[in-house]
């Protein structure tokens, strides 16, 4: 039996998780704002609950977890792109989008169960704001409705902030429609060249916060298990969804558990194009395979700032050349039935551990290179691969792998060339002609080209 534990930012503990109901485990993930491509930044989260999603899977059955990750396509910043670009909201949103889905399958990303866009639920959004005005935790102001903080007793219970903090927080002036310095839109006014929808309050559009709030009502419920996103959302965001969807659904609880990956800085410092240090992953992944990216990413725990450095770009290429070349001395053998080892599945369980899980992974490898019978290269290659699988990585054949194309090659010799040189180094060896053959190896060497003999074949690997 796995016991899976789970650290709960509300409660600052981990726990053992308990879903409300094992057989529709719901999770719910702040996803992307579409004005511009996805930076490295953006990706962590993606990685990180894509592994809880494989784990939940693993744990209860594909069938009983349901994934909701979200996608905001209106919002200021979209806006904000419009008008520098003179384009179409229509035309920027549907183009970042569909490149937020292909950089995250690069990626290794399974797709969410339900991926909702903002834009098709504004009738939900309207009617949870209905509701709050109702009760007394929402009020019109000057063609906008603000959500009252003083309203809900225990707000800020996610943060822990205080009164003062959160009001710092909020990091907005005290515009003259708030009728308290810590009130939040939920919704407001639209000129006539912003987007817009007919409402009780006039012709506007929601706010950010609430826009959550509704998505995840609609698909998981008043109350559900968990709700995941990146560190800096806890406040604002995340505690405003707290308050909007209490208060509206009447409930104590709006998600059970929430979880938040930390920070990502690069080389030491924020990420910002101001330093020149702003990194997509679309241009990331015209240098680096998607599970050089991905594993990069899992090196270090979900919790812990990541520092991104070209130097654990190299690690992580390392590490998976490591994994794929154990699997490339047995790649024609069948392997076992799926087989988890105790160790890997201990460590991942472990409030998504992926440092330790990898320990385990290279413990496998070395275990396989060692091994004596083909009994035991088949188990482990099994355990291996489905490990693997639940980290999102070594998917490719190993042969392959080894051949892709590194962002720091000395040449572009095609496949077909260093085939003929290789044929040509073989047919001097055969002649006895060593120097010829030397001569070659050492070209092809200097191409950043790698050969390994063995009695029977001769491989080849870009480095």
């Amino acid at each position: 039996m796995i016991v899976l534990k789970l650290y709960n930012t509300k409660t600052r503990e981990k726990r053992i998780f308990h879903p409300i109901n094992e057989s529709s485990v719901g999770m719910y993930v702040c996803g992307p704002t579409v004005y511009d491509y996805s930076h490295i930044g953006n990706a962590r989260p993606v990685i990180i609950f894509d592994v809880l999603y494989r784990l939940l899977r693993k744990v209860y059955g594909e069938e009983n977890v349901n994934y909701v990750r979200n996608i905001t396509d209106v919002d200021d910043k979209i806006i904000a792109a419009h008008q520098d670009s003179g384009e179409d909201i229509d035309v920027i949103t549907s183009r970042t989008i569909k490149a937020f889905r292909s950089d995250m399958r690069d990626l290794g990303n399974l797709e969410p169960s339900i991926e909702p866009k903002a834009t098709d639920h504004i009738p939900q959004m309207i009617k949870m704001i209905e509701k709050l005005i109702s009760i007394g935790n929402a009020y019109q102001e000057q063609e906008h409705v603000c959500f009252n903080v003083p309203s809900m007793v225990n707000y800020g219970s996610l943060s822990k902030l205080n009164r003062e903090e959160l009001i710092v927080g909020a990091r907005v002036d005290i515009a003259p429609y708030k009728r308290d310095p810590a009130d939040f839109i939920l919704w407001k006014p639209s000129s006539s060249d912003q987007p817009g929808w007919n409402s009780p309050w006039g012709r506007g559009r929601p706010g950010w916060h609430i826009e959550c709030s509704a998505m995840s009502n609609e698909y998981l419920g008043a109350t559900f298990d968990i709700h995941g996103g990146g560190q800096d959302l806890i406040f604002p965001h995340h505690e405003n969804e707290i308050a909007q969807s209490c208060c509206a659904n009447g409930e104590d609880t709006f998600a059970q558990i929430w979880m938040h990956n930390g920070y990502l800085m690069v080389d030491g410092e924020k990420m910002s194009k101001s330093l020149g240090n702003f990194i997509t992953v679309r241009d990331l992944l015209h240098s680096y395979h998607g599970e050089t990216i991905r594993l990069c990413m899992l090196m270090t725990h979900y919790r812990q700032p990541l520092n991104w450095t070209s130097n654990g770009l190299a690690q992580a290429k390392s590490s998976l050349d490591s994994f794929y070349g154990a699997l490339r001395q047995i790649n024609d053998l069948p392997q076992f039935a799926d087989e988890l080892s105790e160790d890997f599945m201990a460590a991942l369980s472990d409030d998504i551990n992926t440092p330790e899980a990898l320990k385990v992974l290279h413990e496998l490898s070395r275990d396989l290179n060692k091994a004596k019978t083909e009994k035991a290269k088949a188990r482990l290659k099994g355990k291996i691969l489905s490990a693997g699988k639940l980290l999102g990585i070594l998917k490719c054949d190993p042969d392959n792998w080894f051949k892709s194309v590194s962002p720091n090659l000395k040449s572009d010799l095609s496949d077909d060339q260093i085939h003929s040189l290789i044929l040509a180094r073989n047919n001097a060896r055969d002649d006895k002609n060593f120097v010829l053959s030397d001569k070659i190896r050492d070209e092809l060497l200097q191409s950043g080209i790698v050969l390994e003999d063995s009695k029977s074949i001769t491989r080849w690997k870009r480095v």
